[in-house]
């Protein structure tokens, strides 16, 4: 059951006006690394949400943003989690305020750019390295100067400026420990980051899954007209309608497997995705049911990255054959 976007056809890289002042920019297809930003302009200032996964990247995105920021410089910029999809292109953002939640700066220490690009080096085997490579390889790691938040908050936190109000809500920890999303009531427009994925898999990284459940629901609660996801094209309350079904589907499964004892390996190969199966990106169940194992059980011992991406690289190579 993949959520209706509203701009499926019109889902192409780049910049699109989503409201006034308010714009997506947007990176098809939206898979693993292909993430989405957003630009608010008014009253000669910028704010900008979200860096890109390499410079390059973020420079051609700042330059697309060239005609309307030369007039109107950013001044601040907020990353919505750690992930580096939304972080790693901060460095070129020069002389602009950094906010993020207090969680998210605390983890963008946790998976440096040289260990993404050590991954894609490296020989993992051929399933493992083959999906990594396909997952990150097409990105390029080198000359990244992690450059952290200046400012941070836990909560609420309003910001005014570039000609409206941002209200940045924190609602992780869900899919990582500080998720926060831009909610501009003026412009009935929300930046959700990857509280949404759109036409994607949600991938837990964080929980508890009661959390993103209940920010789902917040979402549903704002008087908007369009959210902004971390990934894939624009949608409306569909987006995260579609999210949250998925999470409590996921969640009910695993229990089922949880009680009858089956280890997140089997779990994760017996679930029948159903409806959801059509996402995108359906290997980071693994992941998911590793996550729900863990709130089910205190004690139960994660696997740690590289044994939830084998997981993921032989569920991929199975879904494929």
């Amino acid at each position: 059951m993949a959520a209706l976007a509203l701009h499926d056809r019109d889902y192409h890289k780049g910049l699109v006006e989503v409201a006034d002042g308010c714009f997506a920019y947007l990176q098809p297809d939206g898979g693993w690394g292909w993430s989405n930003a957003g630009l608010v302009v008014g009253g000669g200032e910028a704010l900008l949400v979200d860096t890109l996964f390499d410079l390059p990247l973020t420079r051609d995105m700042l330059d697309t943003m060239a005609p309307l920021t030369g007039a109107s410089p950013i001044r601040t910029l907020v990353n919505t989690h750690a992930n580096g999809d939304h972080c790693y292109g901060n460095q070129l953002v020069e002389g602009a305020e950094i906010i993020a939640a207090e969680r998210a700066a605390e983890e963008m220490a946790d998976v440096p750019p040289a260990v993404l690009a050590a991954m894609v080096e490296a020989d993992l085997g051929p399933d493992l390295s083959a999906f990594v490579r396909e997952a990150f390889g097409p990105f390029d790691f080198r000359g990244i100067t992690p450059t952290l938040p200046t400012r941070t908050f836990t909560g609420k936190l309003s910001v005014e400026g570039a000609g409206t109000t941002a209200q940045l809500i924190e609602v992780g920890p869900a899919h990582t420990g500080g998720d926060v999303i831009v909610h501009l009531p003026e412009r009935r427009v929300v930046y959700a980051g990857d509280i949404l994925f759109v036409h994607g898999t949600p991938i837990v990284w964080a929980g508890p899954y009661a959390n993103w459940v209940a920010a789902c629901d917040l979402l549903l609660g704002l008087d908007v007209d369009l959210y902004i996801p971390g990934h894939g094209p624009i949608t409306d309350r569909r987006g995260p309608e579609t999210v949250k079904a998925y999470l409590q589907y996921v969640l009910a499964e695993s229990k089922k497997r949880f009680e009858v004892g089956m280890s997140v390996a089997d779990a994760s190969f017996d679930i029948d995705l159903g409806e959801f199966a059509d996402l995108g990106d359906s290997e980071r169940l693994p992941v998911n049911v590793d996550a729900a194992y863990r709130e089910l059980d205190p004690a139960h011992h994660s696997l740690d990255r590289a044994g939830l991406f084998g997981l993921m690289a032989a569920l991929r190579k199975r879904t494929r054959a």
